[in-house]
């Protein structure tokens, strides 16, 4: 059988896209959009709902944020992508099966697992990953088991200084009916409500210059109703590391965020039914815990040393305090998980890959076919934008790869193939069709709520509706 182009109109690229979040669809919209490309996409996602980070990751009050989804939809209803919602990699398919199917294969998998600080105390009751803590309040299927406890908790710290810990701060914080009106999950709600929480703090290892959350959500925990957001005013000094780190052009946040707090500190804060906190140079050493419940925190004061590379280090001073609080949510960060059948960077946490192209090993050989885009190539970034544009290039590269390369025709019934594959696993695959209209009835259940929508808590919840939809 002759061989042909491959990526042209008689022999289209045959791609799968595993994860469908913002690098997933971002991958895809790439691709289709590639003048002279032709693709059939198949995109994966082991949850029944798309959309990842933005439904499942964006803050409750930042509904502006997930407009995003809205290019996302019209992407998925293009006429040369299926979307297979409820599949799992390495449940239900195998890196074997993906590569005997497709021309090439995008892993889009994001970074699922919380880093941990690594002191003791971790594994006491009130101690809560940002994971857990965000997946809680957005309805994530994944943390739908014990709630978050709030019941007798009056001071809760936030460990990192990053837009997740701010989200985990602010949602604490802002008065729970200024969050009625948003998606959050209604039993996080109602704990909100019943809460007794008087205090935030908010802790960061290093200055304040070197914050990592954006100047813009910083601005917004300044507004909050309700809410005195508190600085130290000796927080706020200037060290000399950091001095020299902004003259020698660190980003513009960082000058920004300092002057917002330098500000803040020196303002005298207003009466407040709650008060947030802002701590710098300061590292978590303990969490100190009574009858199996954290009660207080073991605090080491950090200074700012400049490394070989210019940026500014927290180096441990040896002086300690400790605080009373009653819960802590450790926003340290997340990392990549392996994927069943490929290659693992241990101590990077990624996909081992170089421009998106996979590699047998860290620094090895390129993987024909193989690419990771976003957090599974990465590692975390701070804004989905960021892993957005990531994709983007990956897709081109992609793209570029393919018209270089010659296929035999795709046989008969190739199209069929992998779903009836699929069903021989038993596996009841979420099109996007279903998908629609689970997203209709949320949509319909927050209505009578007065919200944007009322997200259906767990997978088993979701798959049972789905079941009930398509009979009408």
């Amino acid at each position: 059988m002759a061989e042909m182009k491959l990526g042209s109109e008689g022999r289209p690229a045959r791609v799968a896209i595993v994860g469908a979040g913002p690098a997933g669809f971002s991958t895809a919209e790439t691709l289709l959009k590639t003048d002279g490309l032709h693709a059939r996409i198949d995109l994966f996602e082991r949850l029944p709902a798309p959309f990842g980070l933005v439904r499942n990751g964006v803050a409750p009050d930042h509904q502006q944020a997930k407009s995003v989804i809205r290019g996302f939809e019209r992407t998925a209803r293009h006429p040369a992508l299926r979307f297979f919602g409820n599949v799992m990699l390495g449940r239900d398919l195998r890196v074997e099966d993906l590569n005997a199917h497709y021309d090439c294969v995008v892993y889009a998998t994001g970074a699922e697992r919380p880093s941990s600080l690594g002191i003791p105390g971790e594994d006491l009751q009130g101690v809560y990953s940002a994971a857990q803590f965000v997946g809680w309040y957005n309805a994530h299927p994944d943390y739908c088991g014990p709630p978050i406890r709030l019941d007798g908790v009056t001071r809760a710290a936030v460990v990192g200084n990053g837009n997740v810990a701010i989200d985990a701060a602010r949602v604490l914080a802002r008065l729970p009916e200024e969050l009625a009106a948003t998606d959050i999950a209604e039993d996080a709600l109602d704990t909100l409500r019943r809460s007794a929480l008087r205090e935030v703090l908010l802790l960061g290892r290093r200055g304040p210059a070197q914050a990592a959350f954006s100047p813009r959500e910083l601005r917004e925990i300044l507004d909050l109703a309700g809410v005195a957001v508190v600085v130290d005013p000796a927080d706020a000094e200037l060290d000399e590391a950091s001095r020299r780190w902004l003259a020698a052009g660190a980003p513009p946040s960082a000058a920004q965020n300092f002057e917002i707090l330098r500000r803040q500190a020196a303002a005298k804060p207003a009466a407040a039914a709650r008060i947030l906190r802002c701590c710098f140079r300061v590292s978590p050493r303990e969490i100190l815990g009574r009858g199996g419940r954290v009660v207080g925190m073991r605090l080491e004061r950090n200074v700012l040393s400049l490394d070989e590379n210019g940026a500014p280090r927290a180096v441990a001073s040896g002086e300690f305090s400790e605080v009373d609080v009653d819960l802590v949510i450790v926003a340290a960060g997340y990392r990549g998980v392996p994927l069943p059948g490929l290659p693992f960077d241990a101590n990077r946490a990624v996909i081992p890959n170089d421009a998106g192209r996979v590699l047998a090993s860290d620094g090895g050989a390129p993987l024909p076919g193989q690419y990771a885009a976003g957090w599974a190539a990465t590692g975390p970034v701070t804004l989905i934008g960021a892993s957005v544009q990531n994709a983007r290039k990956t897709a081109e590269r992609l793209a570029g790869d393919v018209v270089r390369r010659s296929a035999e025709p795709l046989p008969a019934g190739f199209d069929q193939a992998v779903p009836r594959l699929l069903a021989r696993r038993g596996v009841d695959c979420v099109t996007f069709a279903d998908w629609e209209r689970l997203d209709r009835h949320e949509r319909e259940r927050g209505a009578s709520l007065g919200k944007p929508r009322c997200k259906i808590p767990s997978t088993a919840e979701m798959l049972r509706l789905v079941l009930d939809l398509r009979r009408g």
